[in-house]
């Protein structure tokens, strides 16, 4: 009989016990994790689903951009970001094609972008990028293009030109059957090497030939479609583009080649200044002095990121991405840009620092400058395009 009572109050406890859990006997820790404040790291996972964006950007900033992104995973979580570095020209044209249908999108420059404006206007007769307001192109990040040319190259053609690189002092040097003495150079330096990327596949060497364009009719606006028609004007730029003996795709293999293989590779090479930063110190000593020159008038690359307006971008993928382009423009990131090479974009970041290595200080002897030359003003669309047709007409035939 009391084996049978046990059992009875044994079983009565069990129910009072699974009674009391159910109905709220003990409370759960309802204390929620302050979220991290901006910049600040956090460890709290996301409460609701993760909105996924992501970005094809140029590579000339992959290192930049990627410890970024390691940094906003941390104080986003809620936030996924997937990176896509494409060379510029051909990322606009994989968007343009369908191939690519980033959240974002990043050239190098705003030629890019003007570019993609117009053939997606036409193509398609709407916007694939805002004209105003957060989602319109701002910019990350700004370098200059500048020449890269080994110091007694540069002395024959600056004693030439007055004291100035120029390309028609470029363009006397290597249309000349004399080669570089026809400028005051060396027999021994035989015919001008010049290196720069090819126009119609990568944007540096798109913007060496703006700069020579503008440098021929004495411009740093208004270039219009008819000035690319005029055939003295195309004879300049082939007379150039003679002293090029292959047209790369990338940028980077130039100083890369410059410092392996000195000036019987090339003599003078149209760089990023960044690039040129990377490559200066390894340079020296090797073959001579290799030296930064800016151009009597040059392009900034601003790096602009716009969010998309293409209808396979939602609006939680534009809020978030906005929230990633805000992240990008801090002041904390804009000054790692320095150490990249990179002149910040917020003109509140100083360029000039206490810090030893900020390369701007550090690499003066070797002609890197805080202060540059005039900026050219970037042309629309349609001259983009046209000057891209013209050189594929006139050197590439």
């Amino acid at each position: 009989m009391k084996t049978k009572v046990g059992i009875v109050v044994a079983f009565v406890i069990a129910v009072g016990v699974v009674l009391y859990f159910t109905m709220g006997g003990v409370k759960p820790d309802t204390t929620a994790t302050p979220p991290a404040s901006a910049g600040e790291k956090s460890s709290a996972s996301p409460t609701g689903p993760v909105v996924e964006i992501s970005m094809v950007y140029s590579t000339e900033k992959k290192e930049w951009l990627e410890a970024a992104a390691a940094e906003f995973a941390k104080a986003h979580p809620e936030i996924k970001v997937t990176l896509k570095g494409m060379g510029s020209l051909e990322a606009a044209q994989a968007i343009l094609d369908g191939k690519e249908k980033p959240t974002l999108f990043s050239p190098a420059d705003s030629l890019i972008m003007n570019l993609l404006k117009a053939d997606w206007q036409q193509k398609n007769h709407a916007d694939v990028v805002a004209a105003s307001g957060e989602d319109a192109p701002q910019p990350e990040l700004i370098t200059p293009l500048v020449f890269a040319i080994w110091e007694d190259r540069a002395e024959a053609l600056l004693k030439h030109s007055k004291g100035k690189i120029t390309w028609s002092g470029i363009h006397k040097a290597i249309s000349s059957n004399e080669g570089w003495p026809a400028v005051g150079g060396k027999p021994a330096w035989g015919f001008v090497k010049l290196g720069h990327t090819d126009p119609t596949k990568s944007n540096s060497g798109l913007q060496a030939l703006l700069l020579m364009t503008l440098e021929y009719y004495e411009k740093t606006s208004g270039l219009d479609v008819g000035d690319l028609l005029k055939p003295k004007y195309q004879a300049f730029v082939q007379e150039i583009e003679k002293g090029v003996s292959k047209f790369e795709a990338s940028t980077g293999t130039f100083m890369t080649e410059m410092v392996r293989f000195g000036p019987s590779k090339y003599d003078i090479a149209v760089v990023y200044e960044n690039l040129a930063i990377s490559q200066l110190e390894n340079a020296q000593g090797r073959w001579g002095n290799l030296k930064i020159y800016y151009p009597a008038t040059t392009l900034w690359s601003d790096h602009p990121v716009a969010i998309l307006q293409g209808d396979w971008v939602s609006d939680a993928q534009k809020k978030a991405a906005r929230a990633w382009v805000a992240y990008l423009r801090s002041r904390p990131v804009q000054e790692k840009a320095l150490s990249y090479g990179f002149r910040p974009a917020d003109p509140a970041v100083p360029i000039k620092t206490a810090d030893a290595q900020n390369p701007f200080t550090r690499l003066a002897q070797y002609g890197i400058s805080v202060d540059i030359p005039p900026v050219a003003q970037t042309p629309d669309g349609a001259v983009v395009r046209n000057l891209m047709t013209m050189w594929s007409r006139v050197v590439q035939k």
